[in-house]
């Protein structure tokens, strides 16, 4: 599938002649129906791609199962993924090992948990509805969307913050994100996280509220990347390298309001993430809290949002650790150093002008008062109350 290409794209561009011209120019790129697809649908739209060489094909999976499947056949060159996804497959969870590459950051937040609209008598917040599972001889079954992947680990941290074990006090089953507002509807499942507009559709038809965002669970946590296998980007460097400078030229469009009016009416089509444009916007397009931050998604910051920091890819570890998903402790560092290429994304940056931090981590406090800067993860991992 393909977008009509704007007449105001630049032909040519840098990084696209000579030796540095893309090794590969037609590039299978693949997506989910999520609004944080976004960047990819307008390097598409407004011709960033072209303007580095390159022609995006996007190819809508049905499925993160389906994304990883296509990764490792090679029927897709790159696609928009879960951070998780990629160490997932990297450390060989749930699935055949194979050394991946993460290019960039797509996004941070922009997630949210949602609750069937049958409990919202009883659950306002995390601590009533800790009240209520505790309480009940019923096991509540929610939904994430992939094993290893950012949903799965910020609702278990979500539940264990309110002393709900994901594991054991509760049932977990995996939903493709489209499916997710049906799988309410149906009451398949009492709850979910996931990306927009999933949860905003849920809410709009009356059968689901949103209990939280994700960024109360952590602040500008990391989210979708750009990833593919490692063995395309060690044979395609230019390639890959031009497709960055494409989607951050793509992200920064999407820092600006109106900028996001627009992609919301391309994120509607059917072709994309096919739900109601008000829908999207709705969630794309946040009103500002009463301290004056925006806790919605952010997609460049001044490319603060799109350098893949380290210490987001070993904290995904650390969590691994903390719900037995790793029997072993890794190297958490050089497990993320083998799967960020920095080099890269540096290289795309500066062509660009875009900022780059000295550090390859940074600090944040989450939601139980834990502080996370990537140091000493095995401590980390081991610190929590509720685990496995």
């Amino acid at each position: 599938m393909s977008l009509p290409f704007s007449s105001a794209a630049h032909p040519g561009g840098h990084l696209v002649a000579g030796s540095d011209a893309p090794e590969k120019r037609q590039l299978r790129v693949g997506f989910i129906a999520l609004t944080d697809c976004a960047p990819l649908v307008i390097a598409v739209a407004k011709g960033y791609d072209r303007k580095y060489g390159l022609e995006i094909v996007l190819q809508r999976q049905p499925s993160w199962a389906a994304v990883r499947d296509k990764l490792l056949a090679g029927e897709l060159d790159a696609s928009h993924a879960l951070y998780g996804l990629g160490y997932g497959i990297q450390l060989g969870l749930g699935g055949p090992q194979h050394d991946m590459a993460i290019l960039m950051s797509l996004n941070q937040g922009g997630q949210a948990i949602t609750l069937s609209q049958a409990l919202a008598p009883q659950v306002r917040d995390g601590a009533s509805l800790a009240r209520l599972v505790h309480g009940s001889e019923t096991r509540y079954t929610f939904a994430h969307t992939f094993p290893t992947g950012s949903h799965a680990m910020l609702l278990y941290y979500w539940l264990a913050a309110h002393d709900i074990h994901p594991l054991y006090d509760v049932r977990s089953v995996v939903i493709p994100p489209p499916q997710m507002a049906e799988g309410l509807r149906r009451g398949d499942v009492d709850g979910y996280c996931v990306g927009e507009p999933w949860n905003a559709l849920a809410q709009s038809e009356g059968k689901g509220f949103t209990v939280a965002l994700t960024s109360e669970v952590w602040p500008n946590h990391p989210e979708k990347v750009l990833a593919c296998t490692r063995d395309f980007a060690d044979r395609h460097p230019n390639t890959a390298r031009a497709l960055v400078m494409a989607l951050l030229e793509a992200c920064r469009y999407l820092d600006v309001p109106a900028n996001r009016e627009e992609a919301a009416s391309w994120l509607a089509l059917p072709d994309y993430v096919d739900a109601p444009r008000d829908v999207i916007a709705s969630r794309l397009l946040p009103e500002k809290a009463a301290d004056g931050s925006t806790p919605g998604i952010r997609f460049f910051g001044d490319g603060e949002a799109n350098f893949p920091y380290l210490s987001d890819g070993m904290w995904l570890i650390a969590q691994y650790r903390r719900w037995g998903m790793l029997r072993d402790e890794p190297d958490y560092e050089a497990v993320a150093q083998g799967i960020h290429r920095l080099d890269l994304y540096r290289e795309a940056a500066a062509q660009l002008g875009v900022a780059v931090p000295d550090a390859t981590r940074r600090s944040s406090r989450l939601i139980d008062g834990k502080t996370w800067d990537g140091g000493d993860a095995a401590a980390y991992a081991r610190s929590f109350d509720i685990k496995a």
